[in-house]
């Protein structure tokens, strides 16, 4: 039986989760779509930084994050200057700790299917005297749908397995940033192994879910576009 203390770290999760994956539709959608098409000099870099989070430890990823969003840090008096106070060792510090290190998760499988729609369907919508923003929405969107679920998905359940960076940032508070993993970790600490195995399993389940959608709807959504 799931405690208390469980089902509040599972809801801050998926709370987290959720947040993290439109924001990462929002920034991300731009940026594949530039990395894609673009032919400036800028791209290569640009893509490598993109998938810096694929191969940094979590912790040099939290460690850089504290310093810049720290009281001291740029990012730390900006937030002071706008009245939102430090953002480390809060539920918005997680979620900016999530979207940075979740981001080649949202990037790439976009990028991807943006390049494999290829020029000739825009060149067709263009003849046609549609305008960018219009063959990007009627056009682009439609036939990348399955690229969209995709990094969706992988987006949401790599934010839902986080433990090293929101861990750095935003410590362990019960109700603001005791996310499920940390508290599978704090059971373990405790040789709480029963508790520890309770809430593994959930995660370990939710994340077989959520992944066999993905595998699941794949194919019926690539037919369809």
């Amino acid at each position: 039986m799931l405690t208390d203390a469980d089902l509040q770290a599972l809801w801050l999760t998926v709370r987290l989760a959720t947040t993290a994956t439109l924001i990462l539709l929002l920034i991300g959608t731009p940026l594949a779509w530039w990395l894609a098409h673009s032919r400036s000099g800028w791209k290569k870099p640009l893509a490598a930084i993109v998938a810096l989070p694929l191969v940094l430890p979590p912790t040099v990823i939290g460690f850089y994050l504290l310093v810049v969003l720290g009281p001291h840090g740029p990012g730390g008096r900006l937030t002071e200057a706008l009245g939102l106070g430090a953002l480390p060792f809060t539920f918005w510090g997680l979620v900016v700790a999530s979207v940075i290190y979740s981001l080649p998760f949202m990037v790439q499988p976009l990028q991807s299917a943006f390049e494999a729609i290829g020029e000739w369907p825009l060149e067709v919508a263009a003849t046609l005297r549609a305008s960018p923003l219009d063959r990007f929405f009627s056009v682009a969107v439609p036939l990348a749908l399955p690229g969209f679920i995709t990094a969706g998905i992988l987006s949401f359940a790599h934010t839902v397995g986080e433990f090293g960076v929101v861990l750095m940032i935003g410590g362990n508070i019960p109700g603001v940033s005791r996310v499920a993993s940390v508290q599978i970790y704090d059971y373990v600490e405790a040789a709480e192994y029963l508790n520890a195995h309770r809430l593994a399993a959930v995660m370990l389940i939710f994340s077989f879910l959520v992944l066999l959608a993905m595998y699941a709807w794949r194919p019926g959504v690539r037919k369809a576009a």
